[in-house]
């Protein structure tokens, strides 16, 4: 849990000072930027992010005022909104993910063998396939 804490905390310290964002508002715009059409349901964009809609709608909404996001009611859905990444919000994220990366890099990654990441990748295979899996959390 330290390191996990420690390694967040670096890293998101790293990532408001290269790019002024948080990293809920990265993680946003990274999920938008790699969907067709950089645009997705609310609650499909809670769901890839693991978060409540209510959660989601109130941070989409400071997120809005800055230029980064915009809201739309579906076309089809009377019920559904739609959530798209803006010119402004795209550009943000192309400028902040090589910093980003780098950090990663330098905090995390750089620091392991290359035995050790192939080891944490098995390991986090397993991990999600557990968690992923509603039968597996069961037992």
């Amino acid at each position: 849990m330290r390191m996990r804490a420690l390694l967040d905390l670096q890293i998101n310290r790293d990532l408001a000072e290269d790019s002024g964002l948080s990293s809920a508002d990265y993680q946003v715009l990274a999920t938008l930027s790699e969907t067709e059409g950089q645009s997705l349901r609310l609650f499909e964009l809670a769901e890839r992010m693991l978060w409540s809609k209510s959660r989601l709608a109130h941070h989409l909404d400071r997120m809005a005022a800055r230029g980064l996001v915009r809201r739309q009611e579906h076309a089809t859905k009377s019920r559904g909104t739609v959530i798209t990444l803006t010119e402004h919000g795209l550009s943000t994220i192309e400028r902040a993910a090589p910093a980003h990366v780098d950090s990663v890099r330098r905090h995390f990654i750089d620091l392991l063998t290359e035995d050790q990441i192939d080891a944490l990748g098995e390991a986090t295979h397993t991990v999600i396939a557990h968690l992923a899996d509603p039968v597996s959390r069961e037992r």
